[in-house]
């Protein structure tokens, strides 16, 4: 279990406790830092930009409700993903049965009961010309990803993707170090094998 010290080391803190208060600018500091990542937690979950956008949205949404309730007995940036993880998972179910076409945007305000919050999405500093080359390579190694059983992908994503620690993605998903480890394995290799199909050897 967490101690108090444990707790209150984490960096985001002050501001989860002003938001706690119903400080609508803190939770706004809030979204900017997180925003890029939990955009691209659910992209690469989900591999639809439109949906992405979504979930992104929604686990904002969901955590300016909930920010009362948060107890720190992890850091929020871990109880923050974790909701961006299950609400990737949720959507990927949905997407199963029904495709949605509505379009959502980041750039959409996040409306609560004290205002409207501005998310700003991060600007793509290579040119359109730069980014071809990259862009077919991790179109590539997305199809291979949103192959992957849920179980492996979320794995990957955190660890290799997103550069969370064992014991972060742990905590996240619930499960001990020595599966995260396992199941990034097994990740890896499958991805390995999937992309000699596409690529050839390598």
């Amino acid at each position: 279990m967490k101690t108090k010290e444990q707790i209150t080391t984490d960096e985001d803190y002050e501001l989860v406790s002003l938001c706690k208060n119903g400080d609508v600018a803190a939770f706004e500091a809030l979204v900017k830092k997180y925003q890029k990542k939990v955009f691209n937690i659910a992209f690469r979950m989900i591999g639809n930009y439109d949906d992405a956008c979504e979930v992104a949205q929604d686990t904002f949404v969901s955590a300016y409700r909930s920010i009362k309730k948060f107890k720190g007995m992890s850091k929020f940036s871990t109880w923050l993903h974790t909701i961006a993880i299950n609400l990737s998972k949720n959507r990927r179910r949905q997407l199963g049965t029904k495709h949605y076409h509505e379009q959502f945007s980041l750039d959409d305000p996040l409306v609560t009961e004290d205002g409207r919050i501005m998310v700003e999405t991060a600007s793509e500093d290579p040119t359109p010309p730069e980014r071809l080359e990259g862009e077919d390579a991790q179109q590539k190694i997305q199809e291979c990803i949103n192959k992957l059983d849920d179980e492996f992908r979320e794995a990957l994503i955190l660890r290799d993707i997103q550069g969370f620690s064992y014991e972060e993605i742990s905590s996240m998903l619930n499960i001990a170090e020595g599966t995260v480890k396992s199941r990034l394995f097994r990740a890896r290799e499958e991805v390995k094998e999937l992309l000699k199909k596409i690529l050839g050897e390598f």
